[in-house]
């Protein structure tokens, strides 16, 4: 109750405290105290579910890709992440920016981050003995990768893309066409 609460205050764009948040959830003002000393811990909670939730996304994205297909992988992963973003601004916003509290403070959020990282490093490097990416730079392909759906998430959020003539309805398919021409720029041909 009391991280929903804080999430829904995060997505109005309001200050996001333990007290705030227990007046919303209905509890009494001390009570979330004992669970949340500060608002830092309240909001690496609500970081810790959003992730979890990021990553319960990933997951099936992935499994329902072929395994033998890195480069499919890769392209699961970050339509995932897109998907995510873009249906869940709120918790992206919180797990994407120093905002609302600082990130490497969550041992959670810091190991989580660190697994999704190698998770693309390992789909880059098996692209890479397949031979279907023609550069051995893939730590310059991972992180264009990153901040292609990094970059594209944050343009959503911040409402950019109908002064690029992109409308609410075709966002999505913009998205995968993005992605599709990111892929296609580094796999070998």
């Amino acid at each position: 109750m009391l991280i929903d609460a804080a999430l829904q205050l995060a997505a109005e764009g309001a200050e996001v405290s333990v007290r705030e948040a227990a007046r919303r959830a209905a509890v009494s003002p001390g009570a979330p105290f004992r669970h949340f000393p500060n608002r830092d811990a309240l909001m690496a909670a609500v970081a810790g579910e959003a992730q979890r939730r990021f990553r319960a996304e990933i997951e099936k994205a992935l499994g329902e890709a072929p395994a033998a297909d890195p480069l499919g992988r890769f392209r699961a992963f970050g339509l995932a992440y897109l998907r995510w973003a873009m249906r869940n601004p709120a918790h992206f916003e919180i797990i994407s920016t120093g905002r609302y509290f600082a990130h490497g403070s969550s041992a959670e959020l810091t190991r989580d981050n660190a697994e999704l990282i190698a998770l693309t490093e390992q789909m880059l490097a098996e692209a890479a003995e397949q031979g279907l990416l023609p550069s051995a730079d893939l730590k310059r392909i991972q992180i264009a990768g990153r901040a292609l759906v990094y970059g594209f998430a944050r343009m959503n959020l911040d409402g950019h893309f109908p002064r690029w003539g992109v409308e609410e309805g075709e966002v999505e398919r913009m998205a995968e066409g993005v992605i599709d021409l990111f892929i296609a720029g580094i796999a070998r041909r």
